[in-house]
């Protein structure tokens, strides 16, 4: 298969590459684009405030260029936390893509809003509860997104934080993100 994965507002670190080798280790073909041009964050405050700064339409145009290249065999578009926000925009929009892993995080979805491929395969993984991916927004997100022609999984982590893969940041849950990649795999090897 082949992904683009993008990073979430900490930056391309040390755990997007080590997610990225775990993928290639099982056989896809992984591009990861570094959106913020060399940046990384300690804090998802420092990383949101470069993110705002930057402008989100900004970083939307960097990530379609970085997977414009990419995008005619079919991507799998993945992405962590503000990642997965942008993987959900290309994705929606790409009438090949072949699928949407997102952990960590989503996107709104414009009413009407309609799947360029039908019946898109969509799997989520987020922490039970998430700040950012609260229970009522998860419950609209599933019901807009199915709306659009997806077909959507949602994996739940309780008591994870919400960065819960990546072994570098206080989130890091050991039981979750073996779990979260264990689905993950198998999602993508049934794409």
């Amino acid at each position: 298969m082949n992904i683009v994965l993008f990073h979430s507002v900490h930056g391309l670190r040390p755990a997007v590459h080590a997610a990225a080798e775990r993928l290639r280790a099982a056989g896809h073909e992984v591009h990861v684009p570094d959106l913020f041009e060399g940046r990384t964050f300690e804090t998802a405050e420092e990383g949101r405030v470069f993110r705002d700064e930057t402008g989100r339409e900004e970083l939307l145009r960097r990530a379609v260029t970085a997977a414009a290249p990419h995008s005619d065999s079919g991507l799998v578009y993945a992405g962590l936390s503000f990642g997965g926000a942008l993987a959900q925009n290309l994705a929606l929009a790409d009438e090949k893509a072949r699928g949407l892993l997102l952990l960590h995080g989503t996107s709104d979805i414009a009413d009407g809003t309609t799947a360029a491929a039908e019946e898109l395969p969509v799997q989520l993984h987020v922490a039970d509860p998430d700040p950012f991916e609260t229970h009522d927004w998860l419950t609209a997100w599933y019901l807009r997104m199915r709306r659009a022609g997806t077909d959507v999984e949602i994996y739940r982590y309780p008591g994870a934080g919400h960065l819960y893969t990546d072994p570098g940041l206080p989130d890091w849950d050991e039981e979750a993100a073996g779990t979260t990649w264990r689905t993950a795999l198998g999602f993508l090897d049934s794409l």
